[in-house]
C-alpha cells in the first residue's frame, strides 16, 4: 500500500467520520479544576445522564460540580439517534413475563414522564433544538415475528400505553406488522444539553472539563479525585456510560454492543416517524433537519464489541441496506456508537453498591439513554434530596435477577471467560512484522504483548495489547482505529488513551517505556 492507501481507504467508507450533533454545535470550552471544591453533589460524567442530573440537583436548590474527562455531551451522547421515546422495541412483552405488569408499567410511567419532561424543558427554556412530536415504530419483517408484534401491543396496552397494532407504516417499503406509539419525540441532543449546561455554573455550581476523575470514595464528605484537584461532596453521582469505580460487579451484570450510524439526503421525500426494526440486525430510521432539505439517519450492524470482525465492513453493509431501502443521493456523516444492555433490559439507576451510602450510579441504558438518563436524573436527585421516587425499586441496581435473567448472565459471563482463555491460549502472537500503512497487528516482543498500529505517514504507535480492567487481549477496530476489549468493552485510541470504560487507565506505551 502506498502513504495515501489508508486515507483512500477510508475515504471511500460512506460519509465523513463525524457525528452530525458536533458537527453542527460550537466547542464547550469549560475550564479544568484548578483546586480543590467543596459542593453538595458531584456528578462525574459530562453526557445527558450527568447534565440533566445536575440540573433537577439544583433547580432543588443544590450547588453541583460536573466533571467531564474530556468536553461535555461529546462522547456517547454526541453519537446517539437521538429517539426520545419510552418504545425501546419489543420489550414490554418481555417485561410484563419476566419481571411483571407492575414493574412493566413502572418502567412505561418512568419514560413517558421523561418524554414530557423533555418536552417540558424545551418548552419552557424555548431551545432551539429541533424537538418534534413523532409517531415511533417497532416493525417486524418476517411472518413468523406477527404473533411477536400482536403480544407487545397488548403487554404495552397492560402497561399503561396507549398502543397500536399497525400493518402499514410511513416507510417507502412493506414490513409485516408493527406497534405504534404516538406523541414520541426527537430533538438534537447537543443543542438541548448545551442550552442546560450553560446554566450550571454560577452560585457554587461548577462544570469542569479536561479533568479525569482517578478515584471516588464514600465518607463524610465523599470525596472526588483528579488529577487537577479534590471535590469534597454529600453525594457524588457516576454517570460516566459505564461505572468506571465498579462497586457492584456492573461489568459482569451488563453487556457492550457496538452500532453504526450514517446519514444520508434522498432523492425522495423521507419517511416521518421513527422506526425500529426488532431483528438481528436491526435497523434504525428517523429523519433530522438538515439546511434546505433533511437528513434521514439509518442505524444498526450491531454486534459485541471487539467481536464483530472488520468495523469497515459493517459501514458498508449499512450502506448497502439504506441503499436498497431508499433512493439514497449521498451519505454525509457516519458515526458509531457503544451501549450497555443489563440482563432485565432495566437500566441500574441508584446506589453504586450495597454498602455505599452516599454513591449513585446510572448506566446500562441499552440504546434509549435520551429517555433512559433522564429517568436517572428524576429518580436520582429525589434520592439525594430526600423526596420519595415511585420508580426508584424497579430500577434498583441491587435488585434480585429472576430465572431467566440469571440464565443469560451465566451465558453472557461464560463467553466472556471463552474469549479471555481463547485468546491467551489460542490467539497466535507473531514476532515484529513489517506493516503497511494503514494496519495493525498484535506481536509478542521482549515478553510482552505489543499492539501495533502503523499511520498513513508510516509512523509507527506501539501499545500494551492487554486490557487493564482483567487482562483481556484487545482487538483492532479497522473502522474506528481504534483497540477494542472483546470481554467487558472497554475501548481505546491507537496511541493507548481510554476512550470507554470499565477500564479506568491509558495503556502503556513499551515505545515510551512505560
Amino acid at each position: 500500500m502506498g502513504a495515501t492507501d489508508e486515507e483512500d481507504e477510508l475515504e471511500s467508507l460512506p460519509g465523513e467520520p463525524l457525528s452530525l450533533w458536533l458537527d453542527t454545535t460550537p466547542e464547550t470550552d469549560f475550564d479544568p479544576l484548578d483546586s480543590d471544591v467543596r459542593v453538595d453533589t458531584a456528578v462525574v460524567g459530562g453526557g445527558i445522564a450527568g447534565i440533566t442530573t445536575a440540573t433537577h440537583l439544583q433547580e432543588a436548590g443544590q450547588s453541583v460540580a460536573v466533571l467531564e474527562a474530556d468536553r461535555v455531551v461529546k462522547a456517547v451522547t454526541g453519537h446517539t439517534t437521538a429517539k426520545v421515546t419510552s418504545q425501546h422495541g419489543l420489550i414490554y412483552d418481555h417485561l410484563v413475563s419476566d419481571v411483571g405488569v407492575d414493574a412493566a408499567r413502572t418502567y412505561a410511567e418512568a419514560n413517558e414522564a421523561a418524554v414530557e419532561d423533555i418536552a417540558s424543558r424545551v418548552d419552557e427554556r424555548d431551545i432551539d433544538c429541533d424537538f418534534r412530536r413523532q409517531s415511533a415504530y417497532t416493525y417486524v419483517t418476517s411472518p413468523e415475528k406477527r404473533r411477536s408484534v400482536r403480544e407487545e401491543v397488548s403487554a404495552a396496552r397492560r402497561a399503561g400505553i396507549d398502543a397500536e397494532f399497525v400493518e402499514d407504516t410511513p416507510l417507502p417499503y412493506d414490513v409485516e406488522c408493527a406497534v405504534r406509539f404516538d406523541d414520541q419525540a426527537q430533538f438534537h441532543p447537543r443543542k438541548y444539553l448545551l442550552d442546560l449546561v450553560e446554566d450550571v455554573p454560577g452560585d457554587g455550581s461548577h462544570v469542569f472539563e479536561e479533568t479525569r476523575v482517578t478515584d471516588v470514595n464514600d465518607g463524610d464528605p465523599c470525596t472526588v479525585e483528579t488529577e487537577r484537584g479534590t471535590v469534597r461532596a454529600e453525594s457524588v453521582v457516576v454517570a460516566t456510560h459505564f461505572p468506571v469505580f465498579d462497586h457492584n460487579f456492573y461489568f459482569a451484570r451488563q453487556f457492550p454492543k457496538r452500532s453504526y450510524v450514517l446519514a444520508a439526503r434522498l432523492n425522495e421525500s423521507p419517511p416521518e416517524g421513527m422506526h425500529y426494526r426488532d431483528e438481528e440486525p436491526y435497523f434504525s430510521v428517523r429523519t433530522q433537519p438538515g439546511g434546505d432539505e433533511a437528513f434521514v439517519f439509518v442505524g444498526g450492524q450491531n454486534h459485541k464489541t471487539g467481536q464483530g470482525g472488520s468495523t469497515e465492513k459493517r459501514y458498508r453493509e449499512l450502506a448497502s441496506e439504506a441503499r436498497e431501502r431508499f433512493d439514497v443521493r449521498s451519505f454525509e456523516y457516519r458515526w458509531s456508537t457503544q451501549d450497555y444492555r443489563t440482563a432485565d433490559r432495566i437500566p441500574y439507576i441508584g446506589p453504586l453498591g450495597p454498602n455505599t451510602d452516599d454513591l449513585y450510579v446510572a448506566t446500562g441504558f441499552g440504546g434509549w439513554g435520551m429517555t433512559g438518563s433522564t429517568v436517572a436524573a428524576m429518580i436520582l436527585s429525589d434520592m439525594i434530596t430526600g423526596e420519595p421516587n415511585p420508580w426508584a425499586n424497579v430500577f434498583d441496581p441491587s435488585r434480585v435477577d429472576v430465572r431467566s435473567q440469571a440464565k443469560e448472565l451465566v451465558t453472557e459471563n461464560a463467553a466472556v471467560a471463552r474469549e479471555f482463555v481463547g485468546d491467551w491460549a489460542t490467539k497466535p502472537l507473531t514476532s515484529v512484522v513489517s506493516l503497511s500503512p494503514g494496519d495493525a497487528t498484535v506481536t509478542r516482543e521482549g515478553g510482552k504483548v505489543v499492539g501495533t498500529y502503523r499511520d498513513g505517514d508510516g509512523d509507527e504507535y506501539k501499545v500494551s495489547a492487554v486490557c487493564p480492567h482483567m487482562g483481556c487481549l484487545l482487538e483492532w477496530n479497522d473502522g474506528e482505529r481504534s483497540w477494542d476489549c472483546p470481554c467487558h468493552g472497554s475501548r481505546f485510541t491507537y496511541d493507548g488513551v481510554v476512550m470507554e470504560g470499565p477500564a479506568n487507565s491509558d495503556l502503556p506505551r513499551p515505545d515510551r517505556n512505560e
